[in-house]
């Protein structure tokens, strides 16, 4: 709907909105009219209300009133805010042809942080999902520091995070601010703009809106230290106890862990399904035009699964079934890996392996009692079939040329043959991933799509051809499909760094409880 809405306030307030101020000349000086206007045109943010205007403001307890007009379009809600102690500033976004307005409003008290990065965040949220989704089609978007936490409405959102009261902040502290503000952003286009039944559906706009928040966090920081998204952090809750969790395919009402089963499967499935399923630029293409075709629509669940096939022209209904409509993981076993070798047919070749593989003790040559009577010799006892047949070389040269030179080529290579049997222990079924770690010390790594299991679930097995002998196979080494159990996923087995090993020795975050912000500002000397 249009919504016109006009707000009376105390002359010292500043208000923040959903849709674009229609009076500045009414509620702002002229230098900060001036302000504004510089900031249509800026790529960084600008102050509009600087910090000592707004301890003016809070001071000044005026009594007279000001009456702020807003105006927006095309939007299912309007929210706002108004402070005496909001700092303001602005910053443009250029979205294709499109300037789109990024601002926050805070207190002080949120800086240093809020004026570092709230604007920013609020334009990296625009630019990253106007790429994946359609073109942000609001002129502004606005990020406001309010209760802990984070809450979204058309064109506006507030965020909670804040330094501590010595002006430091840790580095989880930072990332969450950041985070909090692209996801509220975000929910502009889910489900406000690409309208899902959220009452009915929190996975439509909680999942996909953390999906592509986390795109946004890569293109801000590709190591970024991303909460929901990558495949191995959904693993613990992946192999809970299947009774303590439902499908994402339940209603709202039904949901057992919410932000498991709202924000971080369905997440986690879309990365999955664009890194190591469908491939960056085709699941781009797809999911692209879920959002043009859905934009300012209501689609159900049907009408996305339907768009990713029919835009993409893959099948994956494997991929619906069990990553959203059950509790099945991920937990591919390589059970064994037998070696074989090229039997060439050639007799000096196999006898010198054979050999090798198992020494030859000739024995002792003993006469027959045949032998011994002379006269019971006759034909048969001289006469030798070999001595006319072909011998071994003959017979190889003979078998060599009926082959083509590839086939020549092959038989002469001395390539390695593993047979690779894995099984299906979690029941999702899931991309084959193989990394071969050969005798020399180099890696190779081949992959295998889900079809892999089209005539059998549980069990499977390939062949894999190689010129160098493999030391090692392990299973999708770089977790990408979040398996559960990755004792089983080496041959020969070997052991296993801990989750939480894992964990300490990859996490970008300080300790926990830990600033060392406040630490290095403590012992760094006071100048005089």
């Amino acid at each position: 709907g249009k919504y016109d809405v006009e707000i009376t306030v105390p002359e010292d307030h500043i208000v923040a909105a959903t849709g674009e101020l229609q009076n500045p000349i009414n509620v702002l000086t002229s230098t900060q009219r001036d302000r504004l206007k510089d900031a249509r045109t800026s790529d960084k943010p600008l102050l509009i209300v600087t910090p000592e205007e707004a301890f003016k403001n809070e001071k000044s307890r005026k009594k007279r009133k000001a009456t702020w007009q807003f105006y927006a379009q095309n939007v299912r809600d309007f929210a706002w805010a108004s402070s005496r102690k909001f700092i303001w500033d602005a910053m443009n976004v250029k979205i294709n042809e499109k300037n789109v307005l990024a601002m926050s409003y805070y207190p002080v008290e949120a800086n240093p942080l809020w004026n570092q990065y709230s604007t920013q965040s609020v334009a990296t949220a625009l630019r990253v999902y106007s790429k994946h989704t359609i073109d942000y089609p609001y002129p502004i978007a606005i990020s406001v520091n309010g209760p802990i936490g984070g809450m979204e409405y058309p064109m506006i959102s507030f965020n909670g995070a804040r330094p501590d009261s010595d002006s430091t902040y840790s580095e989880r502290t930072k990332y969450s601010l950041i985070s909090v503000i692209i996801h509220e952003v975000g929910h502009n286009f889910f489900p406000m703009i690409i309208n899902s039944d959220e009452r009915q559906w929190s996975w439509m706009d909680e999942g996909l809106n953390t999906f592509v928040q986390y795109l946004a966090e890569k293109e801000w920081d590709e190591n970024y230290p991303s909460i929901r998204g990558p495949a191995r952090n959904i693993v613990d809750y992946m192999k809970m106890d299947k009774n303590t969790m439902v499908p994402i395919m339940t209603n709202s009402e039904s949901i057992l862990q919410f932000g498991n089963n709202a924000y971080g499967k369905p997440a986690t499935g879309l990365n999955i399904l664009r890194e190591t399923i469908m491939g960056r630029e085709l699941f781009d293409y797809a999911f692209k035009e879920y959002a043009r075709r859905w934009a300012f629509k209501h689609p159900e669940p049907a009408d996305f699964f339907r768009t990713m096939e029919d835009a993409s022209g893959v099948d994956l209904d494997w991929f619906w079934r069990g990553w959203f409509y059950t509790n099945d993981n991920c937990d591919i076993a390589l059970e064994k890996v037998t070696e074989f070798h090229i039997n060439t047919q050639n007799m000096d070749i196999e006898k010198i392996k054979l050999e090798q593989q198992t020494p030859i003790i000739a024995a002792p040559q003993q006469a027959t009692k045949i032998q011994k009577k002379q006269s019971l010799l006759d034909f048969y006892n001289t006469y030798n079939p070999l001595d006319t047949a072909e011998t071994d070389k003959q017979k190889f040269e003979k078998y060599y040329n009926t082959l083509t030179p590839k086939q020549q080529q092959i038989l002469t290579s001395g390539l390695y043959f593993y047979q690779i049997d894995l099984t299906n222990k979690g029941g999702l079924t899931m991309p084959v991933i193989i990394e071969l770690n050969y005798e020399d010390s180099t890696k190779e790594t081949k992959r295998y799509p889900a079809e892999i299991w089209l005539s059998n679930e549980n069990k499977c097995s390939k062949i894999i051809i190689t010129n160098r002998k493999v030391a090692q196979f392990a299973l999708d080494p770089m977790l990408e499909t979040a398996d559960v159990d990755l004792s089983n996923n080496n041959f020969p087995s070997q052991s296993v760094p801990s989750r939480f090993e894992s964990f300490k020795a990859t996490s970008r975050f300080s300790p926990p409880n830990t600033n060392p912000m406040r630490e290095e500002k403590q012992t760094k000397p006071k100048k005089p």
